[in-house]
């Protein structure tokens, strides 16, 4: 799963927008490609929901667990 999250931030990030001025450029667009991959992209093995989505859904189903028991 890591090799494949390497080779989408290689194909997304890297090599569309690089190479940088210096790491600290990498280093700004690196976190605002983590942001859109989490809040934006949807993702087909989750339903084509994003990973923020998914996440809320699953909070929100344990809390409603945790008030029925």
């Amino acid at each position: 799963m890591a090799e494949a999250l390497n080779s989408l931030y290689k194909a997304e990030l890297t090599r569309l927008d690089g190479p940088w001025e210096g790491h600290h450029d990498g280093e700004r667009a690196t976190a605002a490609w983590a942001h859109w991959l989490n809040t934006d992209r949807l993702d087909s093995m989750l339903g084509y929901r994003t990973p923020a989505e998914v996440k809320t859904a699953f909070n929100a189903s344990i809390r409603n667990q945790a008030l029925a028991a």
